[in-house]
C-alpha cells in the first residue's frame, strides 16, 4: 500500500502471479460466471451471490449484489478501460455510498502464465482502511486462482 504524489488518493496495491494464460485471467474479470466463483461468495467470504451483471465495454456498468446475513450490498461501477488483454479499469463504490474510486488492473505474460497488478485508488478519508482493502483483493486473486483451475 502507498500514497500517491497526489495528496487526494491512496493506493492499494497487490500484485499476483497465475499459472494461466494472460487471456484467461483477463476475461475472467468480465465473465459473470467466473466472477460469481471469486470475486463474491463463498470462495472469499461468508455471503451469498444474489446476481451479478455485466456490460463489458467501455462506458458499460456492473452490479455485483451479494448478501451477508440479513444485509444485501450493491457493489457497483463503470469500465472506464477495457484493453484486452492488457488493461481494465473501472470505477468501484457501494450503492448508496458517495466515495467510489478506482481500480486499475494490468495483465503481462510472466514465464508460463500471467502477473496480475492491481492499483485500487482511495479517497484518503478511506485511510484507515487500506490494508483492508490490500487484504481482500488478496483473498480475491487467491480465489481466482482456484477458480482458473476449474474447467
Amino acid at each position: 500500500m502507498t500514497t500517491t504524489n497526489n495528496p487526494n488518493v491512496l493506493e492499494a496495491r497487490i500484485t499476483h502471479i497465475f499459472s494461466a494464460p494472460v487471456e484467461k485471467v483477463f476475461d475472467a474479470w468480465l465473465d459473470p460466471q467466473i466472477l460469481g466463483r471469486w470475486m463474491f461468495g463463498p470462495a472469499v467470504r461468508d455471503e451469498e451471490v444474489v446476481s451479478i451483471e455485466v456490460d463489458p465495454k467501455p462506458g458499460g456498468a456492473f452490479s455485483f449484489l451479494v448478501k451477508r446475513d440479513v444485509q444485501v450490498v450493491e457493489h457497483i461501477g463503470t469500465y472506464i478501460i477495457i484493453d484486452k488483454p492488457r488493461t481494465l479499469e473501472f470505477n468501484w463504490g457501494v450503492k448508496g455510498m458517495s466515495d467510489n474510486s478506482k481500480v486499475i488492473v494490468t495483465f503481462e505474460a510472466h514465464d508460463t502464465g500471467t502477473k496480475l497488478t492491481l492499483v485500487h485508488e482511495l479517497h484518503p478519508s478511506w485511510e484507515a482502511y487500506l490494508q483492508r482493502s490490500v487484504d481482500g483483493w488478496g483473498l480475491m486473486l487467491k480465489a481466482l486462482e482456484k477458480a482458473l483451475l476449474v474447467k
